[in-house]
């Protein structure tokens, strides 16, 4: 899976209608509904969106013909295997009618085009930790576990050495952390964090 890296804008004329998406990474609903807000055009005939979120999804036909705008723009988002992701095709209509397939294409095409043009970036289930470890372990752990790409979020101090709290992909987080337990020789304490 995989979602964008930032906003892209794609404009597009069908038939004398003048299209415009908006396509954006959204966090959570609220984050979608704010995305719509702001770039949605009042002055336009149509403002249709949809927007992914893991199994969650929403779209709306904004007084196009049922099934003509919302569900295809939400196809181009499944059909490139994107989550955490909004977009918004707005139409001004430019006097020649589309039809419900003409509707359909030009939606979903729309937005297509837009992503297919966008940066993206794979999603990666990450797990957090925590690792408390003496001065002496400290500088190793902490450069074998940069090397395997894992982020390391924060970092206390206490009397006999540090509490590093780490980011890492699920995928490989069973290494990482038999790889903090060898290069401390057992002494290092990690907790997951939920």
């Amino acid at each position: 899976m995989f979602t964008l890296e930032r906003l892209e804008t794609l404009t597009q004329e069908i038939k004398k209608s003048r299209f415009l998406a908006f396509a954006a990474p959204v966090e959570d609903e609220q984050s979608a509904r704010v995305f719509l807000a702001a770039h949605a055009d009042p002055s336009a005939n149509h403002n249709c969106w949809a927007w992914r979120l893991g199994q969650t999804y929403r779209f709306s036909d904004d007084g196009e013909p049922s099934g003509t705008a919302g569900k295809p723009i939400l196809a181009a988002i499944d059909g490139q295997s994107l989550d955490r992701v909004a977009v918004l095709v707005t139409r001004w209509f430019g006097g020649v009618l589309l039809g419900s397939g003409g509707l359909v294409r030009a939606y979903g095409g729309t937005a297509a085009l837009c992503l297919r043009a966008a940066a993206k970036v794979e999603l990666v289930d990450r797990l957090r930790a925590t690792i408390a470890c003496e001065f002496a372990d400290l500088a190793l752990i902490k450069a074998r576990l940069a090397a395997r790409g894992v982020m390391i979020a924060a970092e206390t101090f206490t009397d006999t050495g540090a509490v590093l709290t780490i980011d890492m992909r699920r995928d490989t987080a069973d290494e990482a952390l038999v790889l903090v337990s060898d290069l401390s020789r057992g002494r290092a304490i990690v907790s997951l964090d939920n």
